[in-house]
């Protein structure tokens, strides 16, 4: 497993967001994707991994409602990908949303990205859903996993 370093960067860093995405999925999009999305959003966030000095992975979120964190993207270049760069990514979240408060995190992942699946199964995600993707044409998958029981 390499060893990431995981950072957050600021709000208006939206060009290296979208320089990474652009590399890891499709179709691609510019900085504004990322600015329109956060735009009225509470509490946003986002991660890059870098190995080497290199940013290899992202990882967004923001506040879906006060007691739960919902994850956005995640994504890892592909000649990166099976170094547990995206676990470093999923814990770094976590911990920093326990911090904040939240109870729980949720997030989406397209039924044909496999290893993401596993990454959410592998670090205690639960799945709690499905639902119909019209943008994609493909099943989501719903995974959430509990921070902190309720008091």
């Amino acid at each position: 497993m390499a060893n990431a370093e995981i950072h957050v960067i600021g709000p208006n860093e939206h060009e290296l967001l979208a320089t990474l995405y652009n590399q890891i999925l499709r179709p691609p999009v510019e900085a504004g994707f990322f600015k329109r999305r956060f735009e009225g959003r509470r509490d946003t966030m986002a991660l890059i991994a870098d190995l080497e000095k290199v940013p290899v992975g992202f990882l967004t979120g923001y506040e879906l409602r006060p007691s739960t964190y919902y994850l956005w993207l995640c994504g890892v270049l592909p000649d990166a990908r099976r170094l547990g760069v995206a676990s470093q990514l999923m814990q770094a979240a976590q911990v920093r949303v326990a911090e904040r408060g939240y109870e729980m995190m949720r997030f989406e992942c397209l039924n044909q990205a496999r290893p993401m699946l596993h990454v959410a199964i592998r670090d205690g995600f639960d799945i709690v859903g499905i639902r119909w993707d019209a943008r994609n044409l493909t099943n989501l998958v719903i995974f959430e996993k509990v921070l902190a029981e309720r008091r």
